[in-house]
């Protein structure tokens, strides 16, 4: 019988050892990958961990589940299909990943283990770079001696020359046509012609450049990690054969600085896959290789789905009749008078 021992044993093998072993090297202040994230909002710091967050070493093991990020939904679908472990790949933190309640007492309720491996991951694989249509020549995790902030230079795979050809690889990689079709089932179930959902839309497009502009070597950036305009003038003069910059996992919009400067070194500019995303391109990989690691053990992957409904649309009658009785009963009533 596997148990949470061999999980973290598993996660450190994935790693190359960038895992913790015990809450001592936590302590200690020294582990690379033991990162404190601040925005400097008070109180919302989060320490990452990687490895072992909560729950006993020697817990029998027959089920896994590999996540984005550990929200109280994960905990649920988790304790209702008798998983044992979560592994996110996000931080973990009480109340923010459980509810609004103690982690502690969520995880207890239905006896599962929660693990994480953020940090400790990044720059494992070539995974996404070959998604996007690259092979990397050059990688930094921490560029700017920022923690986290990932940067790739790559050189354009022998099949894609253009920016279109790496928006056709991205809809066909990540089977786009599948939550298309899905969102349009949704659609004439619900009677909601305008529900939104979220792998739909936030696919690919192209900022700078067309579908059939030239691509041959590429930086690939994440702009969610701090990533800044003069992180991207520094990196082009020091790789001035870039031709395209590839964001992904995070985008940015028109008008952004990034594509402002873009735009003044003569680069093509592409979105690629966003958040969303990374349970396949970073989860799924995760998953395969704690299938072969841990024997006899089942890995499941926990996928969200984010709708954008108008409020008026959401459920049946019944439902639409609960909430405005309780908002005009409740929530508004004598209330509702003083707002200005």
């Amino acid at each position: 019988m596997k148990t949470v021992k061999n999980i973290v044993k598993a996660l450190s093998t994935i790693t190359g050892g960038r895992t913790v072993s015990s809450m001592d090297e936590v302590r200690s202040g020294d582990h690379p990958f033991v990162i404190l994230k601040s925005s400097g909002i008070y109180g919302k710091e989060v320490l990452e961990i990687p490895g072992l967050i909560y729950g006993a070493p020697d817990k029998p093991v027959k089920k896994i589940a590999v996540c984005m990020t550990m929200t109280e939904l994960v905990i649920e679908l988790a304790g209702a299909t008798d998983v044992d472990a979560i592994i996110a790949h996000h931080p973990i933190a009480d109340a923010a990943s459980c509810g609004g309640v103690t982690l502690k007492n969520y995880l207890d309720l239905y006896n599962i283990a929660g693990l994480e491996c953020h940090e400790a991951f990044h720059g494992l694989h070539p995974g996404i770079a070959f998604l996007h249509g690259h092979k990397i020549t050059a990688s930094n995790i921490s560029y700017g001696g920022i923690h986290g902030n990932i940067m790739f230079i790559g050189k354009a795979l022998s099949d894609v020359h253009t920016l279109g050809d790496i928006l056709d690889r991205l809809d066909s990689f990540m089977a786009l046509d599948q939550d298309r079709q899905l969102l349009e089932q949704e659609q004439r179930i619900r009677g909601v012609p305008s529900i939104q959902e979220t792998s739909v839309e936030t696919k690919g497009f192209i900022h700078l450049g067309e579908s059939s502009s030239k691509v041959n070597n590429v930086i690939h950036i994440f702009p969610h990690t701090g990533f800044s305009p003069d992180n991207l003038k520094t990196a082009v003069h020091e790789n001035p054969e870039i031709d395209t910059v590839i964001a992904s996992i995070s985008r940015v919009y028109s008008g952004h600085e990034l594509i402002e400067t873009a735009k003044d070194l003569g680069l093509n500019f592409i979105v690629g896959n966003c958040h969303v995303m990374e349970i396949l391109e970073n989860g799924l990989p995760l998953a395969y290789a704690l299938e072969e690691l841990l024997e006899e053990v089942e890995v499941v992957l926990f996928r969200d789905r984010v709708t954008s409904t108008p409020v008026q649309e959401v459920g049946n009658k019944t439902m639409q009749g609960y909430a405005r009785n309780i908002a005009e009963a409740h929530l508004l009533g004598k209330n509702a008078t003083n707002i200005a």
